[in-house]
């Protein structure tokens, strides 16, 4: 039984097709693993459905959170709706106080004077 090479290519993009799905399978697991490892009492963290709040408390044998989202409002929700776990933003310092960055320009709404110039326009005089 003789392969064409049509046949050889087919079996080579396969294999390499099954190779990234195996990989990216154990890359979801890793992340998996490392979100559940975070997600513990009085993490902040967002849900699958964009609720942001706090976990409370955490029922390993119902796979429950109790996750409060304000003060007083406490939700129970499945383990697996934990979407990830939200650590806070650095802020970058502010230097000056309503600075644009635009050093020399006007502010919005600030009359300028018209500036005049003493250039002449370049004009191309005919040849007549």
């Amino acid at each position: 039984m003789t392969f064409d090479p049509f046949t050889i290519i087919m079996l080579a993009v396969l294999a390499v097709l099954i190779f990234f799905m195996f990989r990216n399978s154990r890359k979801r697991q890793a992340d998996a693993r490392e979100l559940q490892s975070k997600v513990t009492a009085g993490a902040k963290v967002m849900t699958n459905f964009g609720v942001y709040g706090t976990i409370l408390s955490i029922d390993e044998d119902e796979n429950q959170v109790l996750l409060e989202t304000s003060p007083g409002t406490v939700l129970t929700v499945h383990r697996q709706t934990i979407a990830r776990v939200v650590e806070p933003a650095a802020v970058a310092p502010v230097t000056e106080v309503g600075g644009s960055g635009l050093e020399g320009q006007p502010e919005f709404g600030e009359r300028v004077d018209d500036v005049t110039t003493d250039e002449t326009p370049d004009t191309k005089k005919s040849d007549d």
